[in-house]
């Protein structure tokens, strides 16, 4: 399945859908060290996003997380690409700064976590994970 979204910040990235119906901040949800999601209560609470595609609607928070998503490129904890519904600027100023794909107004309900995805420039190829039979 292939979608199509806006630029937000250009490149090319493969991985593994880690996804969220939930918004995340990074300055406060994610140890920038670890680059595990640490915000109390949110479904994705304990799972590193390092080398993962990030699927989640928006960002949210202090615009210090645009920093903490650079720190976390710089650490090697960093997601390899990002999906959003809409990128506020928290979200598009940090996936800039820290050279990471990121692309929005894409659907992330056709996208699961386990989905293996490609994202280049504004296209977003998934490849739907295989159940276990």
């Amino acid at each position: 399945m292939e979608l199509k979204g806006r630029i937000i910040s250009k490149g090319v990235a493969e991985g593994e859908a880690l996804t969220t119906s939930q918004p995340i901040s990074f300055y406060g949800g994610v140890n920038p060290k670890t680059g595990m999601i640490i915000e109390k209560k949110h479904e994705l609470q304990g799972k590193k996003v390092k080398d993962k595609i990030l699927v989640f609607p928006t960002g949210k928070g202090s615009t210090v997380g645009s920093y903490t998503l650079y720190r976390m490129k710089k650490n090697n904890t960093a997601p390899a690409g990002i999906i959003n519904e809409k990128s506020e600027t928290v979200v598009a100023v940090g996936a800039i700064i820290s050279e990471i794909p990121c692309v929005d107004k894409i659907d992330i309900s056709k996208i699961e976590t386990g989905d293996t995805i490609r994202l280049e420039n504004d296209v977003v190829e998934i490849e739907k994970r295989r159940t276990p039979r």
